[in-house]
C-alpha cells in the first residue's frame, strides 16, 4: 500500500446544510479524520449545482466528493412512498434505492479502496452483494426500535397495523444488514447492547462530540426578552419530531399556558408539518415556527428553556448537548435524552407525562438561579467528555481496526 489507505464513505443523504442529527454527527466524524489515517472519498446523493457551491465545505469533509443526483423530495414523492408497503423493505429503506446511485458506487469499488463505510443501514441498499474490501457501518439509531415505539403510540387500529408490519421488515433488514459488516459503529454504550441483545451483533461506539468553539456558551440572562421562550431546535419534516411537537402542543401547552400567560414558544427547523401550524394558528398560540434558518444559536440563547418532548426515536440526541453547550437549560423526556451520560435535575429537568413535562418548564421559567445553575453544570460536563474533537479520532482508530483485522467477505444483505 502506497500512500494512506483509501477510505469510501457512502452516505445516502447530501450532508450539507448539517440540519439533522445524523448530518451533524456524520461531518463532525469526516471534520475529525480529515488530514489524518486515510485518504477519505465522500460518496452521496447531491441537488444540482451544490458540489461547485459548497466545494469549500466538501474539502473540510473529505478529500474527493463524488456524487448522483439528488432526488428531489417534495409532496409528491412523500406521496408516492405509499407505492413501498408491498416492498420486502420498510419504506424508509425502499425509498433510498437509486439506480444512479448504484451505479456510482460500482464504479468508485472499481477504484479498489481499501476500505468502505456505510453511514445508515439504509445506505446499504444501494451496495452490491460483495465488496471486497473490509466494510463498516455506521449506525445513528437502533431502527426497529424506532418502529416499535410507533406502534406504541399510534392513535388508530389501522396505524398499528401499518407501523406493525413496518417494524418487523425493519427488524428483519437491520438484523441482516448489520451481520453482513466486518464491522459496526454504535453511538452509545444502550445502542451497542441493544446490536448485542436483539441481532447478536458485537459494535463499538463512538461519543455524540458537540463544536464548543461554535456552540459558545452563555449564561441564561433572567432580565432579558427571552426570559418566557420556550425553544426547540430539529429537522421538522421528520415523524418523531412532529409527533412530539403534536404532543406538547396538545397536552402540556395548555397546562403552561394556564400558568404563565407570557410563555411563548419557537420552533425552528426545516420544512414545519402544515398540521402543526396550521393547529396553533387557528388556536391562536404564540408560537413561531420559523422553517429552515442558517444558524439555530440565536433562538437557543434567546430561549429561557430548551425543550425536547420526544416519545419516539433511537440513537442519541445531539440536540441536547448542543442546548447544553450554548447555556439554554433543558427539559426533556427519558427517550428525549436516551443514550446520554445525564443526571436528571443536575443536566436536565425530566419529564414523561404532560404534567411532569409541563411542571419541568414552568419551574424554569419561574427561576432564573436553576437556569443558571443547569446551565453551568451542563456545560462543564460537554466540555470535559463530549468535544467533537475526539469523535474522528475514535473513529478513524474503529476503522484502521477493521482494515488490520480479516476481511471476512460476507455478502451484503441488502441486494
Amino acid at each position: 500500500m502506497i500512500g494512506r489507505p483509501k477510505l469510501l464513505f457512502v452516505s445516502a443523504r447530501y450532508l450539507l446544510p448539517p440540519d439533522s442529527g445524523g448530518k451533524i454527527r456524520t461531518g463532525h466524524v469526516l471534520r475529525g479524520m480529515k488530514d489524518g489515517a486515510f485518504d477519505v472519498t465522500l460518496a452521496s446523493p447531491a441537488p444540482k449545482g451544490a458540489p461547485k457551491r459548497d466545494a469549500d465545505t466538501l474539502a473540510q469533509l473529505c478529500d474527493r466528493f463524488v456524487s448522483w443526483p439528488e432526488v428531489t423530495r417534495d409532496k409528491m414523492f412523500n406521496y408516492l412512498r405509499a407505492r413501498h408497503l408491498v416492498s420486502r423493505y420498510p419504506i424508509s429503506v425502499a425509498t433510498e434505492i437509486s439506480a444512479a446511485g448504484r451505479a456510482l458506487i460500482e464504479s468508485e469499488l472499481k477504484r479498489r479502496p481499501d476500505i468502505v463505510v456505510v453511514d445508515f443501514p439504509h445506505t446499504a441498499v444501494l451496495m452490491p452483494k460483495s465488496v471486497a474490501a473490509p466494510t463498516v457501518l455506521f449506525t445513528h439509531n437502533v431502527e426497529a426500535e424506532i418502529f416499535g415505539r410507533q406502534v406504541k403510540i399510534a392513535g388508530t387500529a389501522a396505524l398499528r397495523a401499518l407501523w406493525r408490519n413496518q417494524f418487523r421488515k425493519m427488524q428483519q433488514f437491520e438484523a441482516e444488514t448489520l451481520r453482513s459488516f466486518d464491522a459496526v459503529v454504535a453511538v452509545s454504550e444502550r445502542d451497542q447492547a441493544q446490536f448485542k441483545g436483539a441481532y447478536g451483533v458485537a459494535s463499538e461506539t463512538i461519543p455524540t462530540g458537540v463544536d464548543l468553539d461554535y456552540f459558545a456558551h452563555r449564561a441564561p440572562d433572567g432580565a432579558n426578552n427571552g426570559a418566557r421562550n420556550i425553544v426547540f431546535t430539529a429537522s421538522m419534516d421528520y415523524h418523531a419530531n412532529i409527533d412530539g411537537i403534536q404532543w406538547f402542543m396538545d397536552e402540556c401547552w395548555p397546562l403552561i399556558a394556564r400558568a404563565d400567560q407570557s410563555a411563548r414558544v419557537t420552533i425552528v427547523g426545516r420544512n414545519p408539518h402544515p398540521k402543526l401550524v396550521q393547529s396553533a394558528a387557528e388556536r391562536k398560540l404564540p408560537w413561531t415556527f420559523t422553517g429552515f434558518v442558517d444558524d439555530v444559536r440565536p433562538y437557543v440563547h434567546d430561549a429561557a428553556v430548551y425543550m425536547i418532548p420526544l416519545r419516539v426515536g433511537g440513537g442519541t440526541r445531539i440536540k441536547a448537548y448542543e442546548a447544553m453547550a450554548l447555556g439554554c437549560p433543558v427539559v426533556s423526556t427519558t427517550i428525549g435524552v436516551e443514550g446520554l451520560q445525564l443526571e436528571p435535575g443536575r443536566h436536565y429537568l425530566a419529564g414523561d407525562t404532560p404534567e411532569g413535562f409541563a411542571a419541568a418548564v414552568l419551574k424554569l421559567l419561574g427561576n432564573p438561579e436553576l437556569r443558571a445553575l443547569l446551565s453551568a453544570d451542563a456545560r462543564e460536563l460537554v466540555e470535559r467528555h463530549f468535544s467533537a474533537e475526539t469523535v474522528g479520532r475514535v473513529f478513524e482508530g474503529i476503522c484502521l481496526r477493521a482494515l488490520e483485522a480479516p476481511h471476512r467477505a460476507r455478502l451484503m444483505a441488502a441486494n
